[in-house]
This record gives C-alpha cells, sequence and structure tokens, in this order.
C-alpha cells in the first residue's frame, strides 16, 4: 500500500474511532448530565493549572473558541462551571470549576478509569505507546502546518 493510502486509511479510521469514543462517552455519561463534548471541556477547565478563559482552553483542546464557548455556556447553564472577571482582558471571563462540576467531574473519572482497562485489555502497551506516538506526530505536524495541502494546478 502506498505511503498516502497508508495515512489515507488511518485518518479514516480515526475518524471512526472518533465517532465510536462521542458514542460510548454519551452512554458512560448520560445520567450524569454530561455528554463527551461537555466532559471534555469540563476537562480541560479540571485539568488547567489556573483559571483559563474559553480561547485558551479552545487552543488547550485543538477546537474552535465559538463550539468551546457554546459547551461552556451550557455547562454553566447546568451549574457545573461559573465564570469570573478576568484581570488580564475585560471581555475574556475566567471559566471555574464549580462544586457541582467537581463533584461530576470526580464520577466521569472513576467511571472513565475502569471502562478504559476493559477497553485496552488484550493490548500490547508498547503497541498503544507507538500508535499514541503516531497521533501525536501527525496532530503536531497539522498544528505546525508542516502539513499544508499544496495545489498543482490551482483553479
Amino acid at each position: 500500500m502506498p505511503h498516502g493510502d497508508a495515512i489515507t486509511e488511518l485518518i479514516l479510521e480515526s475518524f471512526r474511532l472518533n465517532g465510536c469514543l462521542l458514542a460510548a462517552g454519551d452512554a458512560l455519561l448520560q445520567d450524569l448530565g454530561l455528554t463527551s463534548a461537555r466532559w471534555q471541556v469540563l476537562g480541560a477547565v479540571a485539568l488547567s493549572p489556573a483559571p483559563a478563559p474559553v480561547a485558551h482552553l479552545a487552543r488547550t483542546m485543538g477546537l474552535s473558541r465559538q463550539n468551546v464557548q457554546r459547551i461552556a455556556n451550557e455547562l454553566d447553564a447546568s451549574g457545573f462551571v461559573t465564570f469570573a472577571a478576568n484581570p488580564h482582558h475585560q471581555r475574556a471571563k475566567l471559566v471555574l470549576m464549580s462544586e457541582r462540576g467537581r463533584a461530576v467531574y470526580a464520577k466521569a473519572a472513576a467511571r472513565q478509569s475502569p471502562w478504559a482497562a476493559a477497553l485496552a485489555r488484550g493490548l500490547p502497551d508498547d503497541a498503544i505507546e507507538e500508535a499514541t506516538g503516531v497521533l501525536r506526530a501527525l496532530r503536531r505536524r497539522l498544528e505546525s502546518g508542516q502539513a499544508t495541502l499544496r495545489k498543482e494546478n490551482p483553479a
């Protein structure tokens, strides 16, 4: 299989895997009032070393600011996060985890750990690490613009 075809297959499989992961996450957390998207944003807030505005969270996650803002607003409406004044920027509010958000995030993490262990069962650790390395390298190439499309014959 030519090199470009192999990468294309990896990309297509990544898309399929992403869809399966989103559906599994939604099923795992539905009764907690979370979707996979909400869980992802709540996780970014929880793992941020300091309170951060939506734009910073979005950059960290590799998502658009608008999408993360929409989800942060949903999390705020559900009482999982709150917004606070940002001393460095008047309009870009900081996203803070609420007590309710900390509690639901802890419950989600408690469910995720055994789920991930079951998913990994039977897969060699070195294969998982190698796959992670390949995906990380592709992401970094895309983020750096190293893999930009160059049109030979512009229309």
